[in-house]
């Protein structure tokens, strides 16, 4: 029996592909046969990802720059699935917010993602392929001290259902919200806010998942993985929680 989640002659974009849940996903792409565009402002780490899956590519640019985005996806002759991946966090209440790192947020977080999916979205039309939306349980919950990133993920959990509104038969548009994930991403988190405290605010990161861990990228890859197959053809419009039980609880 053909394994069922394979995406044999297929090609992906992944954004943020250079690491966390970015590379898993590009890692798992490759390894059911996409050919995958890695893109990351991380030339070198995309690089030497790249060196890693057969078939690969890399593209350096700035999901928040229109033209740039524009040139990137210019020169490409075909897509089958984008994976809208980079992305930026913040800390802090509702006044610890000041309005340039609002602002930064959303155009990394949701004018980025609304960039690179307006520049695809003919190639996606034309091969009836599938978008990927890596949002976040922030963007279906409140939490605490994230008011500027749950603001931007609520946006992308709205921008997915949007889309598979207005594009119903021409492509597929879902959205995987993780929990904490085990990642760079965190990491940097911990060394910026809690540098002192590290393994007593990762054990408080692990707990807030009733199931008692972080979520590992290979997890979150593969949920993205199967949205992106022929055996996920009826799933469109789909906000997927992957959390651990968090929202549950």
């Amino acid at each position: 029996m053909t394994a069922p989640f394979r995406l044999d002659a297929k090609t992906a974009l992944v954004t943020g592909g250079a690491s966390g849940i970015g590379e898993a996903t590009c890692r798992a792409f490759a390894a059911a046969g996409a050919s995958v565009a890695i893109v990351d402002v991380n030339r070198p780490a995309a690089e030497a990802l790249c060196r890693e899956l057969p078939g690969s590519s890399v593209l350096t640019f700035d999901i928040t720059e229109e033209a740039a985005v524009c040139q990137a996806l210019a020169t490409r002759q075909s897509l089958d699935i984008l994976v809208n991946n980079a992305g930026i966090g913040l800390v802090g209440n509702v006044e610890e917010t000041e309005l340039g790192d609002f602002q930064r947020l959303f155009r990394v977080n949701v004018e980025g993602m609304f960039l690179v999916t307006k520049y695809a979205l003919p190639l996606l039309v034309a091969s009836h392929g599938s978008i990927v939306n890596i949002g976040s349980v922030a963007g279906l919950v409140g939490v605490k001290k994230r008011f500027a990133y749950c603001a931007t993920k609520g946006a992308v959990v709205a921008m997915t259902r949007q889309l598979s509104v207005d594009y119903p038969t021409q492509i597929r548009v879902n959205c995987i919200c993780p929990g904490t994930v085990d990642t760079p991403f965190v990491e940097g988190y911990l060394e910026k806010y809690h540098r002192n405290e590290k393994d007593r605010v990762r054990a408080e990161l692990n707990q807030r998942q009733p199931i008692g861990r972080l979520g590992k990228p290979d997890e979150i890859a593969n949920l993205a993985l199967y949205l992106s197959t022929k055996a996920a053809e009826f799933i469109t419009g789909s906000v997927i929680t992957i959390d651990g039980g968090w929202t549950a609880a």
